[in-house]
């Protein structure tokens, strides 16, 4: 089938469910709060949706751990409510996609216990190792989540490969019956009417033969060898020439630790890329070293370089993924903007990258500016990753630095209006309210042409009317300013100019030449003052013609 490249027409919206909408009042986000939800992410401009996983789970990893890959967690719905919100989405001309999740599943997944038991044909689904004979483990590997990359399971007297939580065993892809299997999951939800994928960590699924020591790494020691893994490229040729070219469905690959380089032997667009998109790391490594854990002050000239590399080495080559949001990293106004100045950093944000060329994510809360979440003790975070976090230091040193990093800062409960519990929820939260949800929600925004949710209304429906966002070549100027981001977008017939202010002082600036002329078409204050830039203000001008 004829890959259309839909997508790149598209705004998406990220629901992470369970902490969207409750619909029935058991204090957890499901499906049936999503269906009351359309209108309103519809109203957004956003005309398609990425959910991260609602399979059934323990929920050791907040449903990254999956038990069941054809099915839908009862506690969001089940599978008549997943088909009601697909069938309401289409309805609506938007698209859905799904989080696949294959270089792991849940230990308590059917295939994992017939593993462990050696039940044919499931003996080698996943990565197992006998004992050293000097007692060491298999290899040096670290888990990215707890500990070393191996646990021994008496059951079946060897270790098994995780290289996230203990109870995440990594499934063995160099099995051909383990792709089968990834296949008929593909193939069940194409069918369903589902429109694509967002592939998680997808670039660790082939390992280096013989699982070596390394060496190099003396954080998340062995990332060099399962990250872009000898057969990776294979793997996903078979998965997109065997299924996935049936359909006319888009596929997202999330992939840390790449650069554009590495990026385009995936997403290079030919007939067959193995990947439409690749979402990267380096736009949310401006105030950290390769990990939200490894903290930094914020640099804006790192934001830029990540922006300007991705937007020129892709040019005519791949379509980028643009995001500054979304369940994996604090919320982007508390590390990247003000808190102090939250409404008009969130702007200014969402001005730096809607305008860039590519396919825009939005995560739930982003569009009203949420903040991250600041507990008053370490034991109140949920995430396996947090908790296995710092673990040495005392309280008070631990807790900021957890305030700092946790994926639990962006994963509170939608703040939709100032009622008991945000509007969340009638019943109990299942997770804690971020306490300045009576200033912060949908509800007080609605009617404030000012507040950040109907910027990012005007932002987007601004995108999606003009074509040189689509088609415009991107410049970067003043590259080397660490308070302004400035850039262009031209093509033959238009000229953006967009502008953002990252600094709590009044800035001057100078328009390029030739565009004294422009057209201000967007800003965060609601009057203009020539040549300067209040705190994080942003605007965009548009010139018509050369």
């Amino acid at each position: 089938m004829e890959r259309t490249r839909w997508y790149k027409d598209m705004v998406f919206y990220q629901i992470w469910p369970r902490s969207f909408c409750d619909g029935n009042g058991d204090g957890i986000g499901d499906l049936q709060g999503v269906y009351e939800k359309l209108d309103y992410i519809q109203s957004l401009g956003a005309d398609g949706i990425w959910f991260s996983p609602l399979y059934p789970s323990p929920g050791i990893d907040c449903g990254y751990d999956i038990s069941d890959y054809m099915n839908i967690a009862a506690e969001y719905g089940g599978m008549e409510w997943f088909r009601k919100v697909l069938d309401g989405a289409h309805a609506r001309g938007m698209k859905v996609i799904m989080d696949l999740v294959v270089n792991h599943t849940s230990d308590e997944h059917e295939w994992f216990q017939k593993s462990r038991r050696r039940v044919d044909p499931y003996t080698d689904y996943y990565i197992w190792r006998p004992k050293k004979a000097n007692g060491k483990l298999p290899n040096n590997w670290d888990s990215n989540f707890e500990g070393k990359a191996w646990q021994y399971d008496p059951l079946r007297g060897e270790y098994y490969l995780h290289l996230f939580a203990v109870k995440q065993p990594d499934l063995n892809m160099d099995n051909p019956l383990v792709r089968e299997e990834v296949k008929k999951v593909l193939r069940f939800w194409l069918e369903l009417g589902v429109d694509g994928f967002r592939e998680d960590v997808i670039t660790y699924i082939s390992k280096a033969e013989g699982l070596p020591d390394d060496h190099l790494f003396p954080v998340y020691k062995g990332m060099p060898k399962y990250n872009h893994g000898p057969h990776i490229h294979e793997y996903l040729s078979e998965f997109r020439t065997d299924v996935l070219s049936h359909y006319d469905c888009m596929t997202l690959a999330e992939a840390p630790l790449v650069w554009p380089k590495r990026a385009l032997e995936y997403i290079r667009e030919t007939p067959n890329s193995e990947i439409d998109m690749m979402i990267q790391f380096q736009c949310m490594c401006a105030d950290c070293l390769f990990s939200d854990y490894f903290h930094l002050p914020f640099s804006l000239r790192r934001m830029k370089r990540a922006f300007s590399s991705w937007q020129n080495k892709l040019e005519g080559k791949a379509w980028n993924m643009l995001y500054l949001e979304n369940h994996d990293h604090p919320r982007v106004v508390s590390r990247y903007g003000s808190e102090q100045y939250r409404a008009e950093s969130a702007k200014s944000l969402a001005a730096a990258y809607l305008f860039l060329k590519g396919t825009p994510f939005v995560y739930q809360g982003q569009e009203i500016g949420m903040t991250s979440w600041y507990p008053e003790h370490s034991d109140m975070y949920e995430d396996v990753q947090t908790r296995n976090q710092y673990r040495n230091l005392p309280e008070s040193r631990r807790l900021p630095k957890l305030h700092q990093a946790s994926r639990d800062s962006a994963r509170t409960p939608m703040q939709w209006s100032d009622e008991e519990n945000a509007g969340f929820t009638s019943g109990k939260p299942w997770f804690y309210v971020n306490r300045n949800y009576t200033e912060i929600n949908v509800a007080q925004q609605e009617n404030d042409p000012e507040s950040v949710l109907n910027f990012y209304r005007k932002a987007i429906a601004l995108r999606k009317a003009l074509p040189v966002v689509k088609d415009g070549i991107y410049r970067e100027l003043h590259p080397l300013s660490n308070r302004l981001y400035m850039y262009l977008r031209q093509t033959k017939q238009q000229q953006l100019l967009v502008v953002c202010s990252f600094s709590s002082k009044a800035e001057r600036f100078r328009m390029p030449k030739g565009f004294t002329s422009g057209e201000l078409l967007l800003g965060s204050y609601p009057d203009e003052e020539p040549g300067v830039l209040r705190p994080y203000e942003c605007r965009v001008y548009l010139k018509q013609g050369d």
